[in-house]
């Protein structure tokens, strides 16, 4: 005999298997929820706890009118000397020697540009035994790739030529989003420093992660391999690294080619900051406007002949820090090349080149008030002395998007104009 089961009863049973099936998959996506918020649970406390290393405690906090808190840092304290090869470092006030001017050097007497500063200093000051150290927020790590990547460079790699040498100068990238127009000097001298005056401007900024920077770089070790070694200082715009489209001063290093070494201002232990008044990662004002008045910083960076260190200085020959010679390997001996210039990330976000200015946005044939610049060029040789550069060569990979003009005359010595507005007609 065959039972036959009520069709109602099929019906309930059917039903009741969908509820099921509907509670299981509601259980699922709220176990889902529950992880997702775990990972980010997670995710913040690390970065809590990085903040806690690299903000250290403050002596006293000052609220920037741009956004920033500045905090005072108690100089002994800072997170420089956390870096395992400094545990016995012993903080230099002063370097043994600055480089002395020779003869031929080029002092510019101009009085069509100014000095530029920082914003903070209208609001506060930071003690004499401290340091000022703009102060990094969850946001601010948030806007990185990763904890991993925040405050550093990408890794770079430099195209070759067959014979296996790079194909371009150091530091200029082809294919990795990275483009330039740049002057640079070397290959065949001592280099213990360069010097040079940059006026500033505020360029647009097309993708959150791309930036425009004009800073110096000083370089040495193998540019095609892993152990490059690299000082840069200048100034960037970069909405990510700092949350808005200011420029500000900014520092770099690295000593195995941004690999894992090395990170911007003082985002990692290494840089050692001597100056109370120069805060690194801060906001520059006022900047230069287009057929106004021109605002200019000066960057020195050199080698103290005695201990090995490489020393920065800010505007008027002011004392910023030093990058001690402990962090290198070539660099501890010296330079070999130098380059001055700026540099642009193109993502390509759209399928096109990004509309990322460079300095000033205009190409370099447009001049003063107009193109952004770098004037009085000078390096420190083996005998600690600043000179005029004599010889540079200029490089753009894109001239249709940015580009790069030098010259000299009795006033600014060797100089150049350069940028760009990125994409436009002849720039696809």
């Amino acid at each position: 005999m065959i039972l036959m089961m009520p069709p109602a009863r099929k019906t309930k049973l059917r039903d009741l298997s969908l509820l099921l099936l509907l509670l299981l998959l509601l259980l699922f996506l709220l176990d889902r929820g529950a992880a997702s918020k775990r990972v980010s649970s997670l995710r913040l406390a690390r970065i809590r706890r990085h903040l806690d290393m690299i903000n250290k405690p403050a002596l006293r906090s000052i609220q920037s009118p741009d956004g920033d808190i500045i905090d005072c840092v108690r100089s002994h304290k800072q997170l420089a000397l956390d870096h395992p090869l400094l545990k016995d470092h012993i903080i230099q006030r002063l370097p043994s020697e600055r480089p002395a001017f020779s003869g031929g050097r080029v002092m510019s007497n101009s009085t069509i540009t100014k000095q530029a500063w920082q914003n903070w200093h209208h609001v506060g000051h930071c003690p004499k035994g401290t340091i000022p150290v703009r102060r990094s927020s969850i946001d601010d790590v948030l806007r990185a790739k990763s904890l991993y990547h925040y405050g550093k460079k990408r890794h770079r790699r430099w195209p070759m030529n067959p014979g296996g040498r790079s194909a371009y100068a150091p530091d200029v990238v082809s294919g990795n989003g990275h483009e330039h127009a740049i002057a640079y000097t070397g290959t065949d001298q001592e280099l213990y420093g360069a010097k040079a005056t940059i006026n500033v401007w505020e360029p647009s900024i097309q993708v959150g992660n791309e930036f425009s920077l004009s800073q110096i770089w000083v370089l040495s070790g193998s540019f095609d391999g892993s152990d490059l070694n690299s000082i840069e200082a200048g100034w960037q715009v970069s909405p990510e690294l700092y949350g808005d489209s200011r420029p500000r001063l900014f520092t770099y290093w690295t000593s195995d080619a941004y690999q894992v070494t090395g990170c911007y201002n003082l985002l990692c232990s290494g840089f050692i900051q001597t100056n109370n008044k120069i805060a690194i990662g801060a906001s520059i004002s006022p900047i230069s406007s287009f057929d106004g008045n021109q605002f200019d910083i000066s960057i020195l960076i050199w080698k103290d002949p005695k201990l090995g260190d490489w020393w920065m200085s800010f505007g008027d020959d002011m004392l910023v820090g030093y990058w001690p010679a402990e962090l290198f390997t070539h660099l501890t001996d010296r330079a070999t090349m130098v380059e001055w210039g700026g540099e642009v990330v193109n993502t390509r976000s759209d399928g096109r080149h990004t509309s990322t200015q460079m300095g000033s946005g205009r190409f370099a044939e447009e001049g003063f008030a107009r193109s952004s610049y770098f004037r009085n060029l000078e390096i420190v040789d083996a005998d600690n002395s600043l000179s005029p550069v004599q010889s540079i060569t200029t490089l753009a990979e894109n001239p249709n998007c940015y580009d790069i003009k030098s010259s000299a005359n009795s006033d600014w010595g060797t100089y150049f104009y350069y940028g760009g507005p990125g994409s436009n007609p002849r720039c696809l």
